[in-house]
């Protein structure tokens, strides 16, 4: 076995995955051209409401002005942008996700990234009932969402990102 010198190149055409120039992810965002406005997270929300044009949007355009009515310092995020999904996931944070915002053909799915750590006095949360983070609000056509108990939670999920978050800064997150 004969060692390269440092630095050199390896002879023929042996090129690892580390030597080759990597790509661009598929669905990075590339910087705006000129004279185009770069759109925010609020803009694709806007967006994905308009695009869905039926009950979804409708129940995704409530339950966005209830959780800014729960904790108006919440910010928006939309993740997850990909060929098959454009415009993302609807994300709303604060300390941290508090729940995402997914659209499918029968329900729209509010998924509470620390969910199983709330209390549901409402009992809102109907799936994702057996997972040990998260739980999962479905909301179906024709059904409806109790306001006062939906911002109760997110005011309970932001608490306990808070209280989550802050445990970790002193120490009693991982050892």
């Amino acid at each position: 076995m004969t060692l390269e010198p440092r630095g050199s190149k390896p002879k023929g055409d042996v090129t690892s995955r580390a030597m080759k120039p990597r790509k661009p992810a598929v669905g990075a965002a590339s910087p705006p051209k000129a004279g185009a406005t770069a759109r925010t997270a609020s803009d694709l929300i806007d967006e994905r409401i308009r695009s869905l044009g039926d009950w979804r949007g409708e129940v995704l355009a409530e339950v966005r002005r209830l959780i800014h009515e729960a904790d108006p310092k919440i910010t928006e995020e939309c993740k997850w942008i990909k060929p098959m999904n454009p415009l993302g996931v609807p994300v709303w944070s604060h300390a941290g996700i508090v729940c995402t915002g997914e659209v499918y053909k029968q329900a729209v799915k509010l998924t509470f990234a620390r969910g199983a750590f709330l209390a549901d006095p409402g009992r809102l949360f109907n799936s994702s009932l057996d997972a040990s983070t998260r739980r999962a609000i479905d909301i179906r056509e024709g059904e409806a969402l109790d306001a006062e108990a939906f911002k109760a939670l997110i005011q309970a999920a932001v608490a306990e990102n808070l209280r989550s978050g802050a445990a970790k800064s002193q120490g009693r997150g991982r050892t």
